[in-house]
């Protein structure tokens, strides 16, 4: 039992300072202080090339085994690349276009860019190999303007790199190099630039990168994201998560780095830490979840990020193969989720596999965060026994909680890894913060325990995503579409929550794979009627319905979509979100046919 005491994490209790404001607004404050914050990322690849030199940085699978980058071998690199892109006139105002997801070749360019102060703007892949979606990466472009495009792949990203768009710009491509086109290759024999005189010009507000909003209701917003809003995060997270000091963290993921999930917080957090980062090519999705399954049989992370999907698929995975259990959770520290509240059975049993393997539980938390706030502002850093809690500001953040008139907080942020601005479009930017210079989220909150500061903050919703029946009651969507999801696993892919403008709450629902494959229903008009999966979906629903109080809670009525939401119609954001206004208003049709008593595919709860 020592050794089991010995390996548990070394974490950092809760400590909040609470402010009451004469306006109403409460102020929360970290009791803690902000640890030192480094100047720019380029400083930790130096450090850790010094001090670990043969340390794995970045991996990525080739044929059997990985390719393994080491720290010093990626300084190398990085330096030599910068060079290539000083050479060829790249500045601060020429950024790099990536248009293929994560890769060895996609971060060393990454990391050779911001070293010399070039910007980045990595977009979703499906802009580029989606028909149709093409429109979205036209707008980043003409939005960015960049100097380069980078793909992994010259066949697979051809019609993207073919776009008038890009016409005249350098293409740089790993594979598959197209004529015309720039092999990776040579970037990496460098050139004649001097990098260290371009590295000394760059410092904790150059720009580092172009992220993309998910654009859920208008087009994307470009965030300019700086080495101190990364830097500055990533300190904070040290301060919360001390453990990643103890030893050098190991992670294997697929979150996708055009997210800032992914690129901002899981990348940075490697490379502060000295740690490595497996890159996974799978995903939480049939055909791709036995790759990830294959890839953690393989490699032991200490530490694993996943969406709650893709921890239930995991669960049910293990449950099947100890192996996997054994190599999953022998070397585990902590079990992050994001995106959405872990099913409380996912995390249950997650702890009992943990358990019987470790002989006790990793810390099970998430965190609170947006594009704008490089994500973390708010985290779970002690242990908790259930799902939901975001957790109490990150140290050096101010949090101002607004009350609304349904006792819910809407929460605005300020701290040194919060934005300052978007790219080139100042109204939007004098909009996003308030008279006291606080970044307004959007984003509703409530106390676990009001008389509490400790137990910390739950997420309750977008306050945009809101609505009121025909009786005046509003319904908070967010909440209740994640409720509907927990309840509906594995049933349902995902669900869109509609009623503005009836008496009654119903939900438009996306059918998983599995759903579909128990079969013995119909398709027409748009949706699928009859089968074991509207069986089973009601049967949920009126279980769910038992227990809601109130009509605002009270779901009476489903349809199953039978066309999947379509990336190239706005309907899926570039995060893989649903555009939930998007989906009501190109399927009208629909959500009136939900309240059609007479049409018989709607479920009736």
């Amino acid at each position: 039992m020592a050794d089991v005491e010995r390996n548990r994490p070394n974490y950092r209790a809760h400590s909040v300072i609470r402010e009451d404001r004469p306006d109403g607004a409460i102020l929360l404050r970290s009791g803690y202080e902000m640890s030192e914050v480094a100047d720019t990322s380029g400083d930790w690849l130096n450090r850790w090339s010094g001090e670990r030199p043969e340390t794995v940085f970045l991996a990525e699978r080739s044929g059997a085994g990985w390719r393994e980058v080491t720290y010093s071998a990626a300084l190398q690199q990085v330096r030599a690349i910068a060079s290539a892109l000083l050479d060829r006139g790249l500045t601060r105002d020429t950024p790099i276009l990536i248009i293929s997801g994560n890769g060895v070749d996609h971060g060393l360019l990454s990391l050779a860019a911001h070293y010399v102060g070039i910007p980045t703007v990595p977009v979703a892949e499906q802009y580029s190999l989606i028909p149709g979606a093409e429109s979205h990466l036209k707008y980043v472009i003409g939005l960015t303007r960049p100097g380069m495009v980078y793909a992994v792949d010259g066949e697979k990203f051809g019609r993207a790199l073919a776009l008038e768009e890009l016409a005249g710009l350098d293409k740089v491509v790993s594979t598959n190099v197209q004529p015309g086109e720039t092999p990776f290759a040579d970037l990496l024999r460098g050139g004649s630039a001097d990098v260290d005189a371009a590295a000394a010009q760059v410092g904790p507000d150059s720009m580092v990168k172009i992220l993309m909003t998910s654009g859920s209701t208008s087009n994307p917003k470009g965030v300019i994201t700086t080495h101190r809003m990364m830097c500055a995060n990533q300190a904070q997270l040290l301060d919360a998560l001390p453990f990643l000091q103890d030893r050098a963290p190991r992670i294997v993921d697929w979150l996708p780095w055009n997210h800032v999930f992914g690129g901002s917080h899981n990348f940075n957090m490697m490379l502060a830490s000295g740690g490595s980062l497996y890159i996974d090519g799978g995903k939480p999705a049939k055909g791709l979840i036995q790759q990830s399954i294959e890839n953690l049989s393989m490699v032991s992370g200490t530490l694993a990020f996943n969406v709650p999907v893709g921890f239930a698929m995991l669960r049910d995975a293990m449950k099947k193969d100890a192996g996997l259990r054994r190599s999953y959770f022998e070397d585990l520290d902590m079990l992050f989720y994001a995106g959405a509240s872990l099913p409380q059975d996912v995390w249950r049993d997650l702890e009992e596999m943990a358990t019987e393997v470790r002989g006790h539980v990793p810390l099970m938390n998430s965190s609170w965060g947006l594009t704008e706030t490089a994500p973390a502002t708010l985290i779970q850093h002690e242990p908790t026994d259930r799902s939901g809690i975001v957790g109490v500001p990150m140290t050096g953040v101010t949090v101002k909680l607004v009350p609304t008139d349904d006792e819910r907080f809407e929460v605005r942020v300020k701290g040194p890894n919060i934005m300052s601005a978007y790219f080139e479009a100042p109204d939007k930017t004098a909009d996003a913060f308030d008279e006291d210079g606080y970044f307004c989220t959007g984003d509703a909150m409530a106390f676990v325990d009001p008389a509490d500061m400790d137990k910390g903050l739950r997420f309750d919703g977008r306050i945009a995503e809101d609505f009121k029946l025909l009786t005046g009651i509003w319904v908070r969507a967010a909440g209740l579409r994640l409720e509907a999801l927990g309840r509906l696993t594995p049933w349902a892919a995902d669900v869109v929550v509609v009623g503005e403008g009836h008496n009654e709450v119903g939900l438009l629902i996306v059918p998983s794979a599995d759903a579909l494959a128990a079969g013995g229903y119909t398709e027409g008009n748009g949706r699928y009627t009859g089968g074991e999966m509207a069986k089973e979906i009601g049967e949920r629903l009126r279980d769910m319905a038992k227990t809601a109080a109130g009509s605002s809670n009270r779901i009476t009525r489903a349809l199953i979509m039978s066309e999947p939401p379509s990336m190239a119609e706005g309907e899926i954001t570039a995060k893989g979100n649903l555009n939930f206004r998007k989906i009501q208003q190109r399927r009208k049709d629909l959500v009136e046919a939900l309240y059609d008593d007479k049409d018989e595919a709607v479920i009736r709860i």
